[in-house]
């Protein structure tokens, strides 16, 4: 499972931080903005102990870390030193943009950078400098290193020279430290924005560490944005199988609201789960069941959710690995029983739990489990708490974060602007619209949050997730109808959304 975005932490995984980039190009600050900033400082670093005259090499893969180092290459240059930067692998093997950019810039500087390509091991050559920079591969090394990148680090370790590195060292794993037969030793290490696990966690791989920023805003890790999307949809294994991206229960519907819990249900698929049970009422289950073929329909005895009825889900609950409960419930004396009964069954078998709509109105003196998400709007947040949230969203923030730390649970207050708090950690969503008032778009978040717990990510980062992408997908919707949105529009864009995410 992944850690949440560290807000509050000192350390980021690689996937965080790559997720922190998405947020701060989503806030407008491009990546080509943070590799600027990030070779300037290392640039600067190496400026404030070397004098002007002396002898860098700056060695670049073809990655992101490479644009960084090219970068710096062209910024010594300019402050006088001698440069020589050395492209190590094939040139045609970059594709990020940035990096290109950065190494036509360095090509125009015949005059004053000497640029060598190194395409295999036996073009390493004897390092006889004063500085080596070494900006080979970054944060997303697995494994061992290969050709030519272990020779050229070989080359580093015999040298003499004052070894840079740009973020770590070339052959560290970020977020481990780990070393697979030889990694390149340190004697200052420049990381970007906040320092990766393995400085935690192995110390001894730098001789010396600075954290430099880059131009990430603050709100990139306060705000939700794509990389908290990102960060709940790795990628699948190929020998994926069925339920393996999880398995969600959803329970709710009655025989006035048949369709929430399908659209619920529906939303679920369209994150990403493999497998929903919509346990409904027996009076809405074929209503339920005819919003598409994917539904599959558990049948309750009665008109609504009751006590007795819940001997029926037994073997769907120890089935599924998530809890959905509350959309399209409606509110009687046998659903609130129903409701209570039904958050202790979860809470003993340790699943996760997300709670919405006429649920949240019966969990007065309910004890939940650690992995619960509630959903409210205002109305069902002054139902919970006893008061009515605060207009601003900064002092609703303050807000959410108390009853989150006294209920014990995340909270994702809906509104204007989303809040999201697990009482230590309060996050704000801006996506969405006014067209969204419309019925059916919390029960949408619902199966988001749902799919997302269900996959085993814990519930802040579920609920920040699924805010982000809940309004977007009604953004999306949105330009193309206007305000005149039903909540099945939101269905069918929220694998679009989820694609523009983890496209940054």
């Amino acid at each position: 499972m992944e850690a949440a975005l560290g807000i509050l932490g000192e350390y980021l995984s690689a996937r965080e931080m790559a997720a922190v980039e998405l947020n701060a190009q989503w806030l407008g600050v491009s990546t080509t903005v943070m590799m600027e900033n990030a070779g300037r400082a290392v640039a600067w670093e190496v400026a404030k102990r070397f004098p002007r005259g002396s002898r860098v090499v700056v060695l670049a893969g073809t990655s992101g870390n490479g644009g960084d180092a090219l970068v710096a290459a062209r910024h010594l240059a300019g402050l006088g030193f001698q440069v020589e930067a050395l492209l190590v692998g094939d040139p045609r093997g970059i594709t990020r943009e940035d990096t290109l950019g950065n190494l036509e810039a360095v090509q125009a500087m015949e005059a004053t950078v000497e640029l060598r390509v190194v395409r295999d091991g036996s073009q390493a050559p004897e390092l006889d400098c004063d500085v080596v920079v070494d900006g080979l591969l970054g944060i997303n090394l697995r494994g061992p290193l290969r050709p030519p990148h272990r020779q050229v680090v070989e080359a580093v370790n015999r040298s003499k020279a004052f070894v840079v590195s740009v973020d770590l060292p070339t052959g560290v794993e970020a977020d481990t430290g780990a070393i697979h037969g030889v990694a390149a030793r340190s004697d200052l290490a420049v990381t970007f924005h906040k320092p990766k696990p393995c400085y935690r966690e192995a110390p001894q791989i730098t001789g010396e560490l600075v954290v430099a920023p880059v131009g990430i805003p603050p709100e990139a890790e306060e705000f939700t944005g794509p990389g908290d999307v990102f960060l709940v949809n790795p990628p699948r294994p190929l020998d994926s199988h069925k339920g393996m991206a999880g398995v969600l229960l959803v329970v709710g519907g009655s025989h006035t609201y048949s369709g929430a819990p399908a659209l619920a249900s529906l939303a679920a698929y369209r994150a990403g789960v493999d497998l929903v049970y919509t346990a409904v009422p027996e009076s809405a289950a074929q209503a339920a069941a005819s919003f598409s073929p994917s539904i599959i329909a558990v049948k309750l005895p009665g008109r609504e959710l009751a006590p007795q009825s819940l001997t029926e889900l037994e073997a769907f609950l120890e089935r599924a690995t998530a809890v959905a409960l509350g959309p399209g419930l409606g509110r009687s004396k046998a659903v609130e029983e129903a409701v209570a009964e039904m958050v202790a069954l979860v809470a003993e078998r340790r699943k996760p739990l997300v709670v919405d709509a006429d649920a949240l109105k019966a969990l007065a003196g309910v004890e939940l489990g650690e992995e619960t998400v509630l959903t409210p709007h205002a109305g069902e947040f002054k139902a919970l708490t006893g008061e009515a949230p605060p207009e601003g969203w900064r002092e609703r923030g303050r807000a959410v974060e108390k009853a989150a730390r006294e209920l014990g649970a995340t909270i994702l207050l809906k509104g204007r602007v989303d809040v999201v708090s697990d009482g230590d950690r309060t996050r704000f969503n801006w996506t969405g619209n006014p067209g969204m008032t419309v019925g059916g778009t919390g029960d949408v978040l619902t199966g988001v949050t749902g799919a997302y717990l269900s996959k085993g990510f814990e519930a802040f980062q579920s609920a920040c997730a699924a805010a982000f992408l809940n309004g977007l997908a009604g953004d999306l919707a949105a330009a193309e109808l206007g305000h005149h949105l039903v909540a099945e529009d939101l269905l069918s864009r929220i694998p679009e959304a989820v694609r523009l995410c983890l496209e940054g």
